[in-house]
Order: structure tokens, then sequence, then C-alpha cells
């Protein structure tokens, strides 16, 4: 804990750099950050990144479904100090932030993922690493000291599966993370507006074109043919039979703790605990997947309160600011996922834009902990909304 506080911090460091004539060169407006990397990003890149899945509802409905919910802060409290920190499975984390996974991140920036395993790092927040990343898992791993967990899409080879988590054991992964919203890929007109697809142009496959079952897969290395391994990997990335049975197995494959993604119903929150999951992770994959289905906020509460503190709950698809973040706290997350925000702050300025966009998230959350009247995150989850 410090008296100053990140959120004090930050504000210090830039206002005094203000006096010398220097402004940040990030944008603090997730907004504005947005518009900057809109101006970068070729057509193809920002179809894939900004769009949703149809008619773009869920996607409306993830910043709805915070909007509409309005912290009710308490006076008096002394907050002079605030306990960001949180424990997940028996590791204290300085923050309760991680970065979403996100996949194809050359097409924001060169570094992709590299940039974004450095400023995670660099501010104490875990890696999720993307299936879909632009650069294998052992070299993204190697990319700073900061924790890394892995995402997983269980694809039609249960061999590939059991490589894919024994790589990301083998490269100190913490914990893995199977999405479970993503068996069929969604419905998103922008892509289908531009006949563009990335991973049939070899974008965003990497962890496949560097794993040795994969490879064995193949009549020719991925470097010689990497059309063959492009269409190779539209047939066997995902696997719409996917059962909670099957799922279970994947306890032979690893002693990590296993999250799984894409929770959204209080009925599969139960089911996770049912069949050993460690930790579930609220999210509509940032309304991507299913139009019209519910903000994720909206499904927040009650899966928490099905789980009831058995396993951690992490939360994302819609957060735009660390005020956002409280309130997933206060609707019950243990720890939430940013998103798209970084992928903007990457487009923009590499390393530095996902650096800003995660201290900036940091220092919000801690300013409106103090004003809240919330000394820590488990007093933010008791905090009320309305």
């Amino acid at each position: 804990m410090s008296e100053i506080g990140p959120g004090l911090a930050r504000q210090v460091e830039t206002y005094m750099r203000g006096l010398q004539g220097g402004r940040a060169d990030v944008p603090f407006s997730t907004a504005e950050l947005e518009a900057i990397a809109r101006e970068k990003l070729s057509p193809e890149a920002l179809a894939y990144i900004a769009g949703g899945a149809g008619r773009e509802q869920t996607m409306a409905a993830n910043l709805e479904s915070l909007e509409r919910r309005h912290i009710v802060p308490r006076m008096a409290r002394d907050c002079a100090s605030r306990d960001l920190s949180v424990t997940l499975f028996g590791k204290r984390l300085p923050t309760p932030f991680l970065t979403c996974p996100i996949g194809v991140l050359s097409m924001a920036h060169a570094e992709a993922d590299l940039a974004v395993a450095r400023a995670a790092s660099a501010t104490g927040v875990p890696m999720i690493i993307s299936n879909q990343a632009s650069y294998p898992m052992e070299q993204i791993a190697d990319c700073g000291d900061g924790p890394k967990w892995f995402q997983l899409y269980w694809g039609r080879s249960d061999a590939l599966v059991a490589s894919l988590v024994k790589r990301a054991e083998a490269s100190g992964c913490e914990a893995i993370v199977i999405t479970l919203d993503t068996t069929i890929l969604g419905w998103r007109c922008r892509d289908l507006d531009l006949g563009h697809l990335p991973f049939l142009r070899g974008q965003g496959i990497a962890q496949y074109t560097s794993d040795p079952v994969f490879r064995s897969m193949l009549s020719e290395p991925p470097e010689k043919n990497p059309m063959a391994a492009a269409v190779m990997f539209t047939q066997i990335y995902s696997d719409p039979s996917l059962n909670w049975e099957k799922l279970k197995t994947i306890r032979s494959h690893t002693s990590l703790p296993v999250l799984v993604k894409g929770i959204q119903h209080p009925d599969d929150a139960a089911l996770a605990v049912q069949h050993g999951f460690d930790g579930i992770i609220v999210s509509n994959h940032g309304g991507r997947q299913v139009d019209g289905a519910i903000g994720s906020a909206d499904a927040l509460h009650a899966c928490a309160e099905r789980v009831g503190r058995r396993v951690p709950v992490l939360f994302d698809s819609g957060l735009r600011s660390g005020a956002d973040a409280f309130k997933a706290l206060a609707l019950g997350a243990d720890a939430v996922c940013i998103g798209r925000p970084w992928v903007w702050g990457l487009a923009a300025k590499g390393q530095a834009g996902v650096e800003a966009v995660l201290k900036n998230f940091i220092a919000e959350l801690d300013l409106t902990l103090a004003l809240s009247g919330c000394a820590s995150v488990a007093e933010a989850r008791r905090a009320k909304l309305s």
C-alpha cells in the first residue's frame, strides 16, 4: 500500500511534465486513442479489431450494461492508502488487471505480442497469451519477467491440444484459459464485406506453425507451403462437438490452474465448478460471436453468485476505463481483463501505447476506489451500485 498510490502518482507525473511544456504522448481518453489508432490501421485490420458479430448489438450491449450502472460513493472512510492487490491461484498480483488474449496483433503493430508482453511486464499485469498470436508462445514468454497465462482453443486434434498445453507449461505460463465461445467463428460482417480472414493469409497462426504436432500434419513445412498450413489450421482450430466431459481431459495434460472463458449463463458457471475447473471468465468475446446476446456485465452478478466464491471469477467485454473496472468488481469479479483499449494503444504507439493504457486503467481504478470510499479491491467487491 502507498500513501500516494498509482492514481496520484500518474497525475503528478503528467502535470509536472505539463509545467515543463510537455504533454502525454498517448491520450488518456480511450475514445481519442481509438481515433488515432483507426487512422493508422488498414481497413482489414480495423475491421478485424473493431468489428463484432452481426449488427454489433452485443458490442453495444457490453458498453451499455456498464454505463447503465452507477457508483454510489461513500464519504469519510479513510482511504488515504489503497490496496489494489489481489490473489489468484496463490499468487499475489499488484492490481486486479490482466490483458485479454487477442489474436493477430501483427495487424496492429509489427512487434505485436512481444510489445504487449513487455508492456504488461513493466506494469505488473499478467498477459494472457493468445492461441492466435503472431509469435510463438516461447518467444512471447521470454519478453519481460511478468506473469503469463495461455489461452487455448480446443481444436479437432487432441494431440495438438496436449502439445500446446505442454508447451505453455514449459514456457512458464502459470494458468491455462480455455475459450469456449468460439467453437465456430461468429458472423462478422465487416470481415465478410472485405473477404478477409487473416488466418487464411498465414497471420495469427504462429502457435500452430511452431508446433511439432501441427507440423507433422503437413506434407510440406509451413515455410515452404504457407497456404497449406493456413488451410490445415482452418480445418482443425475449433471443435463444435466440445463438451464438459471432454474438457475435463485437460487434467491429463497439465497441473496448472485451468479457467474456462466465455461464461454468460449461471448454469454454465455452476457446471464449470462441478467439473473441477479452477476459475471462470465471464465474457462474450467482446461481442464478436453472438449478435443480440446479453451484455457481459449483465451476466456477471448472477454467475458470480452461482459460483459463490468457490473459484475466482474474472470478467471481460466492454471495459473502457478504471471506473468500469470498479463496477465489474462491485458486480462480483475478482479480477478484470482489458481488451480493445490496449490494442488501440498498440496500434497508436506500440509498446509505449500499451503501457500507457494499462497504467491509466490502474491509476483511474486507484482514484475511483478512494473517491468511492473503498480502501481496497476487496472493499470494492462490496460496494453499492445503482
